[in-house]
Order: C-alpha cells, then structure tokens, then sequence
C-alpha cells in the first residue's frame, strides 16, 4: 500500500531553485497538529523554525503545504546503521566490498532510511581485513551525495586491535579518522584482548576528540563493567549498542550493570527490530530496567535486509512501536528514544516544534502519537527547512453496507 519512493513536495508556487525552495525562501506548514493537540501553522526559514501561530496567523514568502490531518514531530535519527552491509540478504556468493556498490548500497539504504523520516543517520563501517579502507571510502562518498538530503556520519569498526595482529588494526583506525570517520568504535568481544581494545579506541577518540560507538552484547557483567569505568568522563561521550545480552542475565546482575552504564555517562543504544552482525545472538537490551537506573536509552534499526536480519525495514516508527508494544513504554517515551534521545546521541542540537529550534520534522498522518506509530503509512520528511521526501499511502475499499458509516480511512486527499 504504501508508495515509498520520495517524491516532491505538491506545494504552491514561489521562487525556487533546484532544491524546491530557495535560501531566502519560507516554508510554511499549514494545518499542522501537534502532540498537545493544538492545530497550528509553522513558518521555517533559514533551516530554522521562524515562528509557530494559530491557523491562518503566518504569512510567508514562499512555498506552503498543507499537512492537515498529520501529526508534526521532530524528526527521528538513526543512531545505528550498517549502509556498507545493507541490502545484501539476497546476494550470492561472498559479500562484494566493490566500492561503487558499497557506495550504491549505503546510498539507497540512507534514502530508504529518510523516507522513514530519519534526517540524520550513523552508519558503522567496517575497516581493515580485505576491504581496507575502500568500504569507508564509498560510505564518505555517499555522504557527500547525500550532503542537503540528509545528514550522514560514520563510525569506523576495526576488528582487531590488540597484539602483533592488532597493529594494523591500530593504524587503519587512525587512517579512517583522518579520512574523514567522525566516530571510532568496533567490536572489542571479537578481540582476543577485550579490555585493551576498549583502553586503543578510548585512547585513539581522547587524542582526536572524537565520540566512541562500541558493539557488544553485553552478556559479560564484569567486562562491561570495566569498560563502563574506563568509559566513564570521555566527551564528547561513549555510545554502546546493541546489549543484548544484558536482557539474558538475572534481574539482580543487570540492575548492577545498569547503575554502572548511568554512572560513567554511557548511553545505550537498543535495536527493537532484530540485531547486527552475528545472527545467533537476538534479544534487545532491558530497556524499561535501563530507563529506571537513569541511562539514557536510545533505539536504531541495525541490519537493513542483510545477512543478519533479511527482513529489517530501516524504520525508526517501528523502532518506537515496538518499544511501546512490547517493551511497555509511552508512546512518548517510545518516539524520544529515536528521536531527541538518538539525536544527543549522535551529537546534534534538540528539536522542538518551537521558534528557534532546527528545523528537522517529520509529518506523520494521524491525530495522535500511538495511532501515528500504529499506522504511520503517509509521511513527509523536512530537513534544514526543506521537504526532502514524501511518502503518500491509499487505502480503498469496494462498496458494501459499511460504506454509509462514515469510517476514518486514508485517501486520495493528500495535501496539496
């Protein structure tokens, strides 16, 4: 049902470039509902939100689109992304690290990512080994063709950096930094030497002022209690994801783990929608335990139709339904954990439908947050001010007795 290539916006005519609008042009929101259930017109320029007024209150010079009938949130990010491995499930044979496919992967993936609404996404990229360093090539060079579409960072993952193997490891990861990976990280429960290979990336991000994004499943209380008292003071910060296995141990330990992870300042980063990277080892971290010590929790898609989840959709909405379903958040809570929460994870300033704050938003049909993330088929997507993708659903019916009953249904009424 959903038709989910991006399409341009149907908005009424103003002076615009190839980006839809231009630089000095508004961009007014009409008709929008908020959270609180206020109805209001939001005026953006500038890459900012200008101002917020009732109905009809807004004047702007240029473009209007009618959102009537949609729910606006600040935009979702995507805090944990594999664009290098995503769309790989159905391949044959080996997985190809070919940089122009790498590059087409990473970049299909990251739109398919914003057409779910993320504006800003962090995708891990593996370092080292055959690929060297032309996988995180590619993935910089999608970045740049994403450059006004979305925000793209990257997280290089060496897979060894202890001992005599480790040295190279070591040297790639330096390497990827000065190429242009903006967070350093990887998998320390792959290294025969766990505790060193956190101690090389915390030393590494020290040195060059980088964040640390770190895979592990957790499933060790006393490793990752190390690595929780190393980590501990780091800024700009630590991020670890997806810990599943703190889901596997007894309520006792993993409330000491988690008291751990809130002290040293770590936010963890849970994957509602099925795991990354080795496909025996499912589960999603306590998330309601983590909550309750005060960590700060956020969620991601992880694999997007790879190897370890074939059937991964890349959607931060279903990342928040599922929380709320079957992990027991508020809706509310459900939506901050993929968008203001995974926002500070990655760096970036707040997003509030309030003047002042970037304008990042997602339009989402629907009345009210928990229908919005029961049934957000039709969306549209604003980054820096602008709508960059547009998602439009029908739903039809053939004619019976039911017709008569005036049922709320989706339609052909897009905005226009």
């Amino acid at each position: 049902m959903p038709e989910s290539q991006p399409q341009p916006p149907h908005s009424s005519s103003g002076q615009s470039g190839p980006s839809g609008q231009t630089d000095t042009a508004t961009l007014l929101l009409c008709g929008a509902r908020l959270t609180d259930g206020r109805t209001v017109d939001v005026r953006l320029g500038g890459g900012r939100i200008e101002a917020v007024g009732t109905t009809g209150s807004l004047s702007a010079h240029g473009a209007r689109v009618d959102v009537s009938g949609y729910l606006l949130l600040p935009a979702p990010a995507e805090p944990h992304a594999h664009g290098d491995t995503a769309l790989t499930a159905e391949g044959d044979g080996p997985l190809s690290y070919d940089a122009e496919e790498v590059q087409r992967r990473a970049t299909e993936a990251a739109l398919l990512q914003l057409g779910h609404g993320a504006t800003a996404l962090r995708s891990h990229v593996r370092v080292g080994d055959v690929q060297g360093l032309d996988a995180l090539a590619a993935v910089l060079q999608a970045r740049r063709s994403l450059r006004g579409l979305a925000e793209l960072t990257t997280v290089a993952m060496p897979r060894v950096l202890t001992g005599v193997a480790g040295a190279d490891g070591l040297a790639m990861l330096r390497d990827a930094v000065k190429m242009g990976a903006s967070v350093v990280g990887g998998c320390p429960d792959a290294d025969p030497d766990p505790t060193g290979y956190v101690e090389a990336v915390l030393e590494l991000a020290s040195e060059h002022g980088c964040p640390v994004d770190l895979h592990t499943d957790a499933a060790d209380p006393a490793r990752l209690g190390r690595l929780a008292a190393m980590a501990g003071g780091l800024r700009p910060g630590v991020t670890l994801g997806p810990c599943g296995g703190l889901g596997r141990l007894p309520a006792e330990v993993a409330s000491r783990a988690a008291d751990q992870l809130a002290a040293a300042g770590v936010t963890v980063v849970c994957l509602p929608q099925g795991g990354c990277g080795a496909v025996d080892r499912r589960g999603t971290a306590p998330v309601r335990l983590l909550r309750a010590a005060g960590v700060r929790v956020a969620a991601g898609s992880g694999a997007l139709r790879d190897v370890a989840n074939p059937v991964g959709r890349g959607d931060p909405l279903e990342a928040a339904y599922l929380l709320a379903s079957r992990h027991g958040l508020r809706p509310e809570d459900a939506y901050d954990a993929v968008s203001s929460v995974a926002r500070a994870a990655l760096g970036l300033p707040e997003v509030r439908v309030e003047a002042g704050f970037p304008a990042e938003l997602l339009a989402v049909r629907g009345d009210g947050l928990a229908g919005a993330l029961s049934l957000a088929y039709s969306r549209i997507v604003v980054h820096r001010g602008r709508v960059v993708a547009r998602t439009s659903a029908v739903r039809e019916y053939c004619n019976s007795a039911a017709t008569g009953l005036d049922l709320p249904r989706q339609g052909r009424g897009e905005p226009s």
